[in-house]
């Protein structure tokens, strides 16, 4: 359920962000709340990422999330992962839109042709 794709989202919105709440991470990744938390909760085990729970006046329940020297060292490497992926993904979306292109030019030439 934590999945690459997962990790490296939430460790760069972490990073970015160490008072994202779990309600902003779980719209920003369009995942439920409970995903969020077993990641997260699986982020803290692993020792990638620790909690703190400060208090303000605004909001008694707030929490840091904090990335750990290995969860930045994580996150490099998720995000070498991530990127060959969307890499591959990329080529093969590139060969489908071509191939596509070519069916479609040639369908503009037979329906010229028939006029």
């Amino acid at each position: 359920m934590l999945t690459d794709e997962y990790r490296y989202r939430i460790l760069k919105m972490l990073e970015a962000d160490p008072q994202a709440s779990q309600r902003r991470i779980a719209d920003e990744l369009g995942i439920s709340l409970g995903r969020v938390n077993y990641c997260l909760q699986k982020l803290i085990e692993k020792g990638l990422v620790k909690v703190n729970n400060f208090r303000n006046s605004d909001n008694k329940r707030a929490y840091l999330y904090l990335l750990t020297p290995k969860g930045m060292e994580e996150r490099a490497k998720v995000t070498v992962r991530f990127l060959q992926v969307k890499l591959s993904e990329y080529e093969i979306l590139k060969r489908e839109l071509e191939e596509l292109e070519r069916e479609a030019a040639k369908a503009k030439r037979t329906a010229s042709h028939a006029e």
